[in-house]
């Protein structure tokens, strides 16, 4: 079956990219988080989704956490850090963001498939998330066969966006430990006003 197929490519994906995570690239970012005065988050579309799931855990842990966009996030400061999901680093609102923020003197994090993208050279650390984004999409036929690039049965960025979901729920279990939180201890700070 087709399903069960696409399940197992966007499986091998977020397995392809687990080998790949620089241990110290993931100790900064995790140590950029718990130092951070205020932590930002943004991305757009289903990056945005993304984003707005790991504030709401980072917020379970305690951190001050901000969703870009919102009425209630208050100004960038040297403190803080911007966390920025873009698969092809390319996203115009992105970059507009992470350019006041670079002016600011705000660590900027940066999430995408592209480290040579104007995000990637933009951020103080780079997470590499592979994944088929928007832009990837070779049109001819031909041309993909010869180079041994088939049509990927994750549709548009999906590849990305869910081994970047997958990324940053494994970076709460790593904090977790960290902080020395407990699940008990997030729930406490899960709101109830539903």
């Amino acid at each position: 079956m087709i399903l069960n197929d696409a399940i197992q490519e966007i499986i091998d994906n977020i397995l392809s990219v687990s080998g790949k995570l620089d241990p110290k690239n993931i100790e900064e970012m995790s140590g950029l988080l718990q130092s951070s005065k205020n932590v930002f988050v943004m991305g757009l579309g289903r990056s945005g989704l993304v984003a707005r799931a790991f504030a709401m855990r980072l917020m379970h842990l305690g951190i001050s956490v901000y969703v870009v966009g919102e009425t209630t996030t208050p100004a960038l400061s040297p403190e803080d850090c911007l966390l920025a999901i873009s698969g092809s680093g390319e996203t115009f609102s992105i970059i507009s963001a992470a350019e006041i923020a670079h002016k600011r003197g705000t660590k900027i994090i940066a999430v995408t498939s592209y480290v040579d993208s104007t995000l990637g050279e933009m951020a103080d650390l780079i997470v590499h998330i592979k994944g088929r984004t928007k832009i990837d999409s070779e049109k001819n036929y031909i041309t993909r066969q010869i180079n041994g690039k088939h049509q990927s049965l994750s549709p548009m960025g999906t590849l990305f966006e869910v081994t970047s979901l997958i990324f940053l729920d494994g970076l709460i279990a790593q904090l977790m430990v960290e902080m020395g939180k407990t699940e008990e201890d997030m729930k406490a700070r899960h709101t109830l006003i539903e």
